[in-house]
C-alpha cells in the first residue's frame, strides 16, 4: 500500500515541490518556455502515474462484482 501512496504524491511534488528549482523561462522545450513545458509534462505524467496506481491497486484486482 505504501507504493500507491508514494506514486500518488509524486505529481504533487513534481508540479509544486520542484517549482522553485525550475522557475526559468530561457530554455525553450518544444517551442514552449521551460516552466510551461514542465507543467505539460507533469499533466501527462500524472495520467500515467494514475494508470499505474489503478493497475496495482488491490481493490481493482477482484473483478466485476455485479
Amino acid at each position: 500500500m505504501k507504493l500507491i501512496h508514494i506514486l500518488g504524491v509524486l505529481p504533487f511534488i513534481g508540479m509544486l515541490g520542484l517549482l522553485p528549482l525550475i522557475n526559468q523561462v530561457t530554455p525553450f522545450m518544444l517551442g514552449m518556455p521551460f516552466i510551461l513545458f514542465w507543467f505539460v509534462l507533469w499533466v501527462v505524467l500524472t495520467s500515467v502515474i494514475l494508470a499505474i496506481i489503478f493497475r496495482i491497486d488491490p481493490a481493482n484486482q477482484e473483478g466485476d462484482q455485479s
